[in-house]
């Protein structure tokens, strides 16, 4: 009669270390949360509607938290990027598409994110917008070279830069006062006011649930060493639920205080808010006074070159991954850019823009959403960590929610 095998049990300082080896990828993500598209999106729907939308905010959000863990759970499984698995396990002609879309929303991206830091270079020194984005090119390559020395210090320093937004908008939060607990309480409540705020709908989920990050956040987690045995595993994997939910968790509150922010500025006040990063920085400085839209500017910036760095390293996974192509990152950033210098150099309406940018960004989440549910439910991918079947339940739910949203809003511009 044969023993049955027993899983050697690991000491609780080395459970410890394999929790905290996972702690930093989700931060990473966090930082494509807060880019400059969810300052046009938040900013916009708190002073057109309130607390209205709240609830969209929130639940994007949720969504956003798991989202991310299945990606962080398949680099942890698989110990390989969402994109590479996608190569090897679906037709040749699906991968190519998968790979075109995630481009486009790389530009999508990029569009965002050049556009944001430039208005806040903008803001801070007067620099002309275009020239703000050839300096926003050229910090964002600073931020890139730190992979260079591995991942923790790109992780460091973007973790530093979130947290800097995180700080200018408790400050803004705290100076502008006259928030209302009975408001952000009705605005948990599922509703709609006409197109204009389903348009908004639609580019808070864009800019909260980012299609690029979903293949980035796979890569950050396989790059570390993949731990030996189902308990180290297990161990690694309450490591990236707390990443998730402390990381993730920060970016949502910082959206709602945009929200909360804009909301007291103009909605409250009745005054007119022209939809522009402008009108909220001058309305800060107005009503409050210098030092509020001075930290405005200050977060604005340091969203757009963080999520900037962030995009092009996604965007690097994503070639990579899908087409085993691998271009000069100076090539890649030229590409990807294009779009945000043209609006800079041609007088487009830049928060305009933005809001497309997200609006787009939202198109493109099912794209990635769809084959990473697929895939955690495979227990020859995911061995034990294969997804139950809730878990994969609720991924279709949040993909078919999502598409179905699109596709209501498409419909809705298309009548009128």
């Amino acid at each position: 009669m044969t023993t049955p095998a027993v899983e050697p049990r690991i000491a609780p300082l080395e459970a410890k270390r394999a929790r905290r080896a996972f702690y930093g990828p989700a931060f990473v993500a966090a930082v494509a949360y807060v880019d400059p598209g969810n300052f046009a999106t938040n900013f916009q729907a708190g002073a057109k509607f309130g607390y209205l939308l709240v609830w969209v905010l929130v639940a994007a959000n949720l969504v956003a938290v798991f989202v991310q863990y299945l990606s962080a759970k398949i680099g942890l499984a698989a110990g390989e990027d969402l994109p590479t698995l996608c190569r090897r396990t679906f037709p040749r002609s699906v991968t190519r598409v998968l790979w075109v879309q995630a481009e486009l929303v790389a530009m999508a991206t990029d569009l965002a994110e050049f556009v944001g830091a430039a208005v806040g270079l903008n803001l801070l020194f007067g620099v002309p917008l275009f020239p703000a984005g050839l300096a926003t090119a050229a910090v964002s390559f600073a931020v890139l070279a730190l992979q260079r020395r591995g991942y923790r210090p790109f992780e460091l320093v973007t973790t530093f830069l979130l947290t800097l937004v995180a700080f200018g908008f408790l400050y803004q939060l705290c100076a502008v006062g006259g928030q209302s607990a009975t408001g952000l309480a009705a605005g948990m409540v599922p509703r709609l006011a006409g197109t204009e705020s389903l348009t908004l709908s639609v580019g808070i989920i864009g800019a909260t649930v980012m299609p690029h990050v979903i293949y980035l956040h796979s890569a950050l987690t396989a790059q570390r060493t993949t731990p030996k045995g189902p308990t180290a595993q297990r161990a690694a994997l309450r490591g990236l639920r707390t990443d998730c939910a402390t990381g993730l968790g920060l970016a949502g509150l910082i959206n709602l205080a945009m929200l909360c922010v804009a909301v007291a500025l103009f909605h409250r006040s009745g005054s007119d808010y022209d939809g522009t990063l402008q009108a909220a920085h001058d309305g800060l400085g107005h009503t409050v006074g210098g030092l509020a839209a001075l930290a405005f500017a200050v977060a604005l910036l340091a969203a757009g070159l963080s999520s900037s760095g962030v995009g092009t390293y996604a965007g690097q996974i994503v070639m990579q991954g899908f087409i085993r192509r691998r271009i000069p990152l100076l090539l890649r950033r030229g590409l990807t850019m294009a779009p945000a210098l043209i609006v800079l150099g041609t007088g487009v309406s830049p928060d305009s823009a933005l809001i497309l940018s997200q609006v787009v960004l939202s198109f493109g989440i099912p794209f990635a959403l769809v084959p990473l549910v697929l895939l955690t439910r495979r227990r020859d991918v995911m061995g034990n960590l294969a997804n139950k079947p809730l878990t994969t339940g609720a991924g279709v739910i949040v993909a078919i929610l999502i598409s179905g949203l699109n596709l209501y809003l498409l419909g809705q511009i298309f009548t009128g």
